[in-house]
């Protein structure tokens, strides 16, 4: 049986090598064991690397925030000034001083810094198993580059050292095309030392760095490029589509057959808090988005049936990221994924005469059925603490961003028809719910497929799909603000994108 990959680090002397949590700069400790001292063995090596998987844990929030910045859903919590720089990106009225897009840009550079930490010391010591784990290393720094650039754009591309303070003065933002092309590379040569399957669930592989690069060409319109990689990524014969969709985001499937990269949670460890949230071993969006249960007035106290989702103990569930009638409306009532995928609250308790639950801000009757709270050994915190894992990129989402791909290639590798169909078919659990592969058709697909994955805001400005998003303006709102603390940090020397 395969174990799943923790993604937490003991807190040693090592730690002082990682990044700090003001900013992306590294700062180099003084001690007997300090970073120029280390990588000594392989598995010196392998507990650094444990240490770039860790920052994935926070992508929690880009998951959060690729949902409620498009119209697939409203922000809601408790008020309207809940996690306040939530709702300025669900209203569009976000600015530099945005604390959840700083969160974003210093996580995402906290993974790169812990990884060219590996770079820098690549050469120190050989071992047998060092080009996977250099690959491994490359994919997870393409990963977080990747985020940023669909976040921010033009970026600082540091690849082979972390930097000084004194260095970060003198580092420009790098155009994104270059940033992209530096991605390509590192993934092609990532790909050649990866393997097809992992023993340990949850590390990087030859099909997750396939379709990452496919994704990143499909960004830059290089039609045939993403064709010829994601197409690579179907013929291994390595993944497939579960016949059953509600079953892909249980907690008892995790990791499944068409799980091409699942960022990994585990429970009963916490390691933060609401203040410290990157720290949190268990997938925070769960807790964040799912409803809030409460036992009815009048009754003894005893916690109501709500089994099995929420806390046996408690109160569970913030509310954030509520899908809107408008998207449960584009739904055929026959397609199988709308259940799994928005849960109707109303529909639950009213099979339920002990339950009810708070309504709060924004509230639609819908929430992320996706990833929603289970009971389960979530302790020490039931609302932060979660197993959820991440499904970061699924087999769908490969055959349909394929399906984009050949539609659009002036040299096409595959039938973008079959591809549509294969996942119109489990949908739908026959062959008569096929339409035609045109382009509207395959991106709306892609919306009914992948909501609540954190993908839509994305998809919409990379298609410019974005008239439907409230309060998006045109020339500005394509890209998120560069935090202000970090041009100041950088010495004013950075323009900031256009519109703040």
């Amino acid at each position: 049986m395969r174990t799943k990959i923790k993604f937490f680090i003991t807190l040693l002397a090592v730690v002082s090598v990682m990044i700090s949590c003001d900013d992306y700069l590294d700062i180099l400790p003084e001690g007997e064991q300090n970073s120029e001292n280390y990588f000594n063995s392989q598995q010196e090596y392998e507990d650094a690397l444990i240490g770039v998987y860790d920052l994935l844990g926070t992508n929690y929030l880009n998951h959060i925030l690729g949902e409620i910045a498009s119209d697939n859903s409203l922000c809601g919590g408790e008020n309207p000034t809940d996690v306040l720089d939530w709702q300025q990106i669900d209203d569009m009225t976000h600015n530099p001083d945005n604390e959840a897009l700083r969160n974003v840009w210093k996580w995402m550079y906290a993974g790169i810094s812990r990884a060219n930490y590996i770079v820098e010391f690549q050469d120190k010591i050989d071992f047998e198993r060092k080009p996977e784990l250099l690959a491994e290393n490359l994919f997870l720094r393409s990963y977080y580059y990747f985020e940023l650039v669909k976040f921010f754009g033009d970026v600082p591309l540091i690849v082979d050292k972390r930097i000084s303070v004194e260095e970060s003065q003198s580092i420009d933002r790098t155009p994104a095309s270059e940033v992209y092309a530096q991605l390509e590379n590192d993934l092609n040569k990532a790909i050649s030392s990866l393997p097809w399957g992992q023993a340990q669930e949850g590390r990087a592989t030859k099909g997750a760095a396939l379709a990452l690069l496919g994704k990143i060409y499909l960004y830059q319109e290089k039609y045939n490029e993403a064709a010829i990689a994601l197409n690579e990524v179907i013929n291994s014969g390595q993944y497939q589509l579960l016949e059953d969709f509600s079953k892909i985001f249980l907690n008892e499937y995790e990791n499944n057959a068409e799980s091409v990269f699942e960022i990994q949670y585990s429970i009963g460890v916490e390691g933060g808090n609401y203040g410290q949230l990157e720290y949190v071993e268990g997938n925070v969006a769960a807790g964040f988005m799912s409803p809030e249960f409460k036992v009815m007035p009048g009754t003894d106290g005893t916690p109501a049936d709500w089994a099995p989702y929420g806390s046996a103990t408690g109160r569970q569930g913030n509310t954030f990221s509520t899908p809107v009638q408008e998207l449960y409306d584009q739904y055929d009532p026959d397609d199988t994924r709308l259940a799994p995928t928005m849960f109707d609250i109303e529909e639950f308790v009213s099979t339920r005469p002990t339950v009810t639950f708070n309504e709060r801000w924004e509230y639609t009757g819908y929430y992320n059925h996706k990833y929603m709270v289970y009971q389960e050994a979530n302790l020490p915190d039931v609302v932060i603490t979660h197993g959820n894992n991440y499904r970061a990129i699924r087999y769908s989402d490969v055959l349909l961003m394929a399906a984009e791909a050949n539609l659009l290639a002036t040299n096409p590798v595959s039938d973008p028809q079959a591809l549509l169909d294969m996942v119109r078919d489990r949908a739908f659990g026959d062959t008569n719910h096929r339409i035609p592969a045109t382009l509207e058709n395959i991106l709306q697909e892609r919306r009914l497929e992948l909501a609540g994955e954190g993908h839509r805001f994305f998809d919409q400005v990379r298609t410019g799909q974005t008239s439907s998003i409230p309060g998006f303006q045109t020339g500005k709102n394509e890209l998120f603000p560069i935090p202000r603390i970090e041009i100041e940090l950088a010495g004013n020397r950075w323009q900031q994108n256009s519109g703040y």
